[in-house]
């Protein structure tokens, strides 16, 4: 149960330790799903996005379980799903993720077999034109992949740490952007590819 759940509040400080999973110290007390690889998984949300932004999916190896408490701690998270703006000098920017209740991704079928955490993060973008204006809202589930393969996931980040709040795609005025400006640059390492 993430701590937000009664108000739902964003994180803005991108250095809290709300950014791994934005819950309270209840991991022991949850149970772990299992999932083959290569399978489609997901999350719903209680309502709908109503806030333009990014949205992106992580994954991090849990050792020995992801039901501890260190579950997700340091530089184990990889990128694994993503939903980023589209933009057209013309038409402006396009938000893929917007009005979306449901979300799903396929759970990489390269992956090692094994316990992971699940981290969805949705980077609102509506206020984000001053630093940490953006609002982040964040949740974790609790897996165990079966099957899969053995292709480690490379470019690992931690979570807090993975960003500093000045990324372009995290510090942004998507209401009055530059003439010279190419399109929206994703925060955080690529996305992990079998």
């Amino acid at each position: 149960m993430t701590d937000n759940h009664y108000s739902q509040s964003p994180v803005t400080d991108v250095s809290s330790p709300s950014m791994k999973c934005y819950e309270s110290n209840t991991a022991s007390s949850t149970s772990t799903y299992t999932v083959a690889a290569g399978s489609t998984i997901g999350f719903k949300a209680d309502q709908a996005i109503y806030h333009p932004g990014y949205l992106d999916i992580y994954m991090a190896k849990a050792n020995p379980t992801a039901n501890t408490e260190s579950a997700g701690s340091g530089a184990v998270w990889f990128k694994v799903s993503e939903m980023v703006p589209g933009w057209t000098k013309a038409g402006g920017f396009t938000w893929p993720s917007e009005n979306l209740q449901t979300f799903t991704f396929t759970i990489p079928s390269c992956l090692p077999a094994g316990e992971y955490l699940v981290r969805i993060e949705h980077i609102a973008l509506h206020a984000a034109s001053a630093f940490g204006g953006a609002q982040l809202y964040i949740a974790c589930a609790q897996i165990k992949v079966t099957g899969g393969g053995t292709k480690s996931p490379g470019s690992l980040v931690s979570f807090p740490g993975a960003y500093t709040g000045n990324e372009p795609g995290i510090l942004i005025n998507i209401y009055n952007v530059p003439s010279t400006y190419t399109g929206y640059t994703a925060p955080g390492p690529a996305k992990f590819t079998c």
